[in-house]
């Protein structure tokens, strides 16, 4: 993603580069060859210096790389293999390739990508737990939720409409049920699934900028002028990835209180405690619990800002850097930690469904519980948890999950 970027703002004709310097960036995509960056070393103010030398360096033979199967080797070898030849920087070249935010916008990018899909499954995840909790969707109808014209509240809302569409289990209890109203953790998902979706449009609208910007310093403008400027400071994307891993933070921490009530015979309304059939001899979904709250722990101590940690460098010279780098990559675990406290809450929802029996959820959500059941097994004795989660956690990521309660429900926001 880094090198594209580059390459794009190369060929938007204000570095004073050569058409051939970001042609053989190009080249280097195409033959597959991956330059080897070190995780540390950006700011993200001057652009991302380091990470760029690095990506860079194989353009005129140095550096190491991974070629096209995966094997690490020296950059020389890699693309004369690939019937590539180095290139000589000219004037400007040097700095061109180096002086900008793709780095961190690639991050950005990504991490969005990943955001999307996993809004999708924890709407999925919460209307599971919704039905293994015995809890109402009366929360969730359109002329409610439109009172709040907060949009990803409404989109959330839409999607757990149609997953609990006729569900068994809910309408089992529409009436003659003496309790008032769900808890929190069930009553406003989509309020909090919104908010992370809102947070997301915000910060696609700033990468959507910075796609379209030119960011290099100095500039060469059509005029001739050579002028200096501040564009490849970060600031706009270090907040962007912050406010992004705040919001994944809560979305984390909702996933981890409905986890634990279907676990406490207390609150879950006849569930068996941590989900097992003998609990004391067996620990059921206890310890799975554990990890969970460890990786939502994580993720609090990940949302703390990064981008108000500016640390001067450059002799005073840089005396404000945005910490954007640090920001993205941050949020970048983050979301691979998401993604597994995801996996545990839809593998318990699937779980409390079995002792649900005889009744059934919705289609949509029993769609999904369908596939994850065929990783998990039947409920019994204790078994090691930890390659089956991951499994599950392969399905989020694969897509598989989604597309499970896509084919049921239709094409979820």
């Amino acid at each position: 993603a880094m090198m594209l970027l580059r390459a794009r703002s190369l060929a938007m004709g204000f570095s004073g580069a050569r058409p051939l310097v970001a042609q053989a960036i190009v080249d280097l995509l195409n033959a597959g060859i991956t330059p080897v960056v070190r995780e540390h070393g950006s700011l993200g103010a001057s652009g991302d210096l380091a990470p760029l030398a690095a990506a860079a360096l194989p353009l005129i033979g140095e550096g190491s790389v991974r070629n096209a199967d995966g094997t690490l080797e020296d950059a020389l070898s890699a693309i004369r293999n690939a019937g590539l030849e180095p290139i000589e920087l000219r004037a400007k070249e040097g700095l061109a390739l180096i002086n900008g935010t793709d780095g961190m916008l690639g991050m950005l990018v990504l991490a969005l990508e990943d955001l999307g899909q996993l809004a999708k499954v924890s709407d999925i995840a919460g209307a599971m737990t919704t039905e293994a909790l015995l809890g109402t969707d009366r929360a969730f109808a359109h002329d409610l939720i439109a009172m709040r014209p907060q949009v990803g509240q409404a989109e959330s809302a839409d999607n757990l409409r149609s997953l609990l569409n006729e569900s068994p289990v809910i309408a089992s209890h529409r009436h003659g049920d003496d309790r008032v109203q769900d808890p929190y953790s069930i009553r406003c998902t989509p309020q909090v699934h919104g908010a992370v979706r809102d947070a997301a449009s915000y910060a696609a609208a700033i990468t959507d900028r910075e796609l379209v910007s030119f960011i290099d310093n100095p500039v060469v403008l059509p005029d001739g002028r050579v002028e200096s400027c501040g564009n490849f400071h970060g600031a706009p994307l270090a907040h962007a990835a912050d406010f992004l891993a705040i919001a994944v933070g809560d979305l984390g921490a909702l996933c981890e209180r409905r986890t634990d009530r279907m676990l406490d015979p207390k609150r879950s309304y006849g569930l068996p405690p941590f989900l097992t059939e003998d609990a004391g001899v067996n620990s059921g979904y206890m310890i799975a619990h554990y990890t969970q709250a460890a990786m939502v722990a994580e993720n609090r101590r990940l949302a703390a800002p990064a981008s108000v940690d500016t640390i001067p460098t450059s002799a005073m010279q840089e005396d404000h850097v945005s910490m954007g780098w640090a920001a993205c990559r941050k949020l970048r675990l983050a979301l691979d930690n998401l993604r597994r406290i995801l996996a545990i809450e839809i593998v318990c929802a699937t779980r409390a469904f079995e002792f649900r029996a005889p009744l059934a959820p919705a289609k949509p959500t029993g769609s999904v519980a369908q596939r994850v059941h065929e990783i998990i097994g039947e409920s019994g004795q204790d078994v090691w948890l930890s390659p089956l989660l991951e499994r599950v956690a392969g399905e989020i990521r694969s897509g598989h999950i989604v597309a499970a309660a896509e084919s049921e429900s239709g094409v979820l926001l």
